[in-house]
């Protein structure tokens, strides 16, 4: 499978940072891409899945490829739920603003506001949100990193 699209937006600059190393939030490799933390933590342990090689959408995978991706993006939100304490994951494929294939997996944590408990991601406002920095996020960035490297060294159960 080949990158479809020309490498022009953030997500295309953000998977070539990882591949030369030099992405500060960069959390892991699995099989269908990157783990990196979000730019704006609005929900701490917050990551997206950057898919590489870069593709235009889920749909322009082959099924194999497409079924790797949600593994993998199911594999992140059960690192951030371990080591956040959440008590779920959202997901969110959308790809209309940077158009490639991207994931976002949030924790969602029992402590939020009751107001805004049940409220998508995108109801609040970022701008308020930390930034990703090191200092701040860095040490839970290594803890969703060795879960995942865990996670990857356990044998495939497909049975609980």
């Amino acid at each position: 499978m080949k990158p479809t699209l020309p490498p022009t937006n953030a997500i295309h600059r953000m998977v070539e940072r990882c591949h030369a190393g030099d992405a500060p939030a960069l959390a892991a490799r699995l099989p269908s891409g990157w783990v990196v933390m979000g730019d704006r933590q609005v929900f701490p342990g917050y990551c997206l899945l950057l898919a590489d090689p870069v593709a235009d959408h889920l749909n322009a995978l082959t099924f194999a490829h497409r079924a790797q991706f949600l593994a993998d993006m199911a594999l992140i939100g059960d690192a951030v739920i371990a080591t956040t304490g959440a008590i779920r994951a959202n997901y969110a494929i959308f790809g209309n603003v940077e158009p490639a294939l991207h994931a976002h997996v949030f924790p969602r944590l029992a402590s939020e506001p009751e107001a805004t408990r049940t409220a998508q991601p995108w109801a609040f406002d970022w701008n308020l949100a930390p930034v990703y920095s090191d200092a701040l996020h860095g040490e839970l960035r290594r803890r969703i990193a060795a879960h995942l490297e865990a996670a990857l060294a356990k044998p495939i159960a497909l049975h609980p």
